[in-house]
């Protein structure tokens, strides 16, 4: 593939009738690889695809067949990442001058990690050289604000139908902490922008259900939720989003970038923990009948 554009670059999977107020996101798991990009790169495409949420999307599949609709991206987290501001940009990966609303001083930037990523896995430059600013922009037109586009009718429709919506956004981690190999994560780490993105009814089951299934389970730390989280939770308007983080040692070789014997079971569990987390009462949930922003 050569490039995205408004019909290529994101997938959205929905069951024949949507019968549940959730909505899951799979935004980091797009593994097709445009030939210009890798092109550009001095890095080999395993060294490139560390920054993938791998497999993550397979293994939210089922939740199509539960009656919510499932969006993922068909373009690589490493090319555009829709988990940013949507001009959370470094001027030094650019030849020419960025748009003045352009915000190059966040936190994301500085650690090479913007809309535009410079940077994969162990710290690991992406690009050979600057890139020019008009490209970089057009990926924002054609990508960025396509998917948003997708994801925000679908919350607002199911906000309009079901008098409130939950987004679960679907992520995986690397097992260890970088350049801390025997500092493990655990199993999965919930992330509700500390109690202001989603109801404490939703993040409080979600634990229990993935306790009860045998893992281990944190809150926040380090990952609170991202752009997508912070922007779309809304809980007093019903509105409602929670980051799920997988280790990814649970389900897949890090180094070969496979699946391992691991990853039926965590489909399946992933399976169930989506069953029971859609089942929880409403009481706690609903709003005003506000339309998504």
């Amino acid at each position: 593939m050569d490039g995205f554009n408004e019909e290529t670059c994101v997938e959205l999977l929905q069951p024949a009738q949507q019968r549940l107020p959730f909505v899951f996101n799979s935004p980091h798991s797009g593994r097709s690889y445009p030939r210009q990009f890798l092109e550009s790169s001095h890095l080999d495409t395993l060294q490139i695809r560390r920054s993938e949420d791998a497999f993550v999307d397979e293994l939210f599949m089922s939740v199509v067949a539960l009656g919510a609709p499932l969006v993922r991206a068909l373009f690589p987290r490493a090319y555009l990442d829709v988990n940013r501001e949507p001009y959370e940009l470094d001027p030094k990966m650019f030849r020419g001058r960025l748009p003045p609303f352009a915000n190059i001083r966040s936190v994301r930037v500085a650690g090479g990690l913007g809309t535009i990523a410079r940077v994969v896995g162990e710290r690991q430059d992406i690009y050979s050289g600057p890139l020019d600013v008009t490209e970089g922009l057009e990926r924002i037109e054609t990508i960025y604000k396509p998917y948003h586009r997708t994801l925000r009718r679908l919350l607002a429709e199911t906000h309009i139908e079901f008098g409130h919506a939950v987004l679960i956004d679907c992520h995986s981690m690397p097992s260890s902490v970088r350049g801390h190999d025997s500092l493990s994560r655990p199993d999965f780490i919930l992330g509700d922008r500390y109690g202001t993105s989603c109801s404490a009814d939703i993040s409080e089951a979600a634990a229990d259900i993935l306790t009860g299934l045998g893992y281990s389970i944190v809150h926040n730390r380090p990952y609170a939720g991202g752009f997508i989280t912070e922007h779309y939770g809304r809980p007093a308007k019903g509105l409602h989003a929670l980051q799920v983080e997988i280790n990814r040692a649970l389900y897949m070789d890090e180094r070969l970038h496979c699946p391992h014997e691991g990853f039926d079971r965590v489909a399946a569990d992933m399976a169930t923990f989506a069953h029971h987390l859609t089942s929880i009462p409403d009481h706690g949930l609903p709003a005003p009948a506000i339309a998504a922003e």
